[in-house]
């Protein structure tokens, strides 16, 4: 009992800690989803670990009625999961998720196939996952990483690193990829670089510096329009 209160109390604090927006106690015991998910997925898991498979599901079903948000009772959380806003987020049976992790609306952490065991992911320490992330497969998303809001995770996610776009890439830099894991919740998901428009934008100034190298050999005009008004 002691340990439950000590959980519960935890799970109410995360949500002063990552929401400025909540004003006191009793709001959050009333008016949060999120909270109100994970403390349905408590006793559901509670359920599930005893083998009353069926009562489990129904907690578990009647949560996702009340608030949008829909936990397997297998899925194993640990202390201070905070789900801002919530809906549409899938977790699956098999899920692992460690200690003060963040996960945003429309959040799926699935399986691929149809393939029994270990099929979803396992979420480190410390991670967030922004809105609408997918996360998909049975592999580990390291301590202290970031989720960009929409990508698509399919392969494993070093400690400290950062993943953003369709498959989910590495972020290399400050911030990205080969950076220490971090120690405690980083909230400024919005600040996170775009691989694919910087390697586009370096795409155009190559072609740029060929066409003066071009210009320069063969005696041509000066050519000022920039690629994307070019004719067809």
């Amino acid at each position: 009992m002691r340990n439950l209160l000590r959980t519960l109390k935890r799970d109410v604090e995360v949500v002063f800690e990552r929401d400025p927006a909540a004003r006191s106690v009793v709001e959050v015991l009333l008016c949060y989803p999120g909270f109100h998910a994970i403390l349905f997925h408590r006793v559901a898991h509670f359920l599930y670990r005893r083998r009353c498979f069926l009562l489990a599901r129904l907690v578990s079903h009647l949560s996702r009625a009340l608030t949008g948000i829909e936990i397997h009772p297998g899925a194993r959380i640990g202390q201070g999961l905070f789900i801002d806003h919530g809906m549409g987020v899938v977790i699956g049976e098999t899920t692992e998720i460690g200690n003060n992790v963040t996960i945003y609306q429309g959040v799926t952490l699935g399986g691929t196939g149809k393939q029994k065991g270990k099929r979803h992911p396992t979420i480190g320490d410390n991670v967030v996952i922004s809105a609408g992330a997918k996360v998909l497969g049975s592999f580990e998303v390291g301590e202290g990483a970031k989720i960009g809001a929409g990508s698509v995770v399919l392969k494993s996610v070093p400690p400290g690193a950062t993943v953003v776009g369709v498959p989910g890439r590495l972020v290399t830099g400050a911030g990205g990829e080969g950076q220490p894991p971090r120690r405690e919740v980083d909230l400024e998901h919005h600040l996170l670089p775009d691989p694919v428009a910087d390697t586009l934008a370096e795409l155009q100034r190559r072609v740029a510096w060929l066409e003066w190298r071009v210009q320069r050999v063969e005696g041509g005009g000066k050519d000022d329009k920039g690629i994307q008004y070019a004719d067809a």
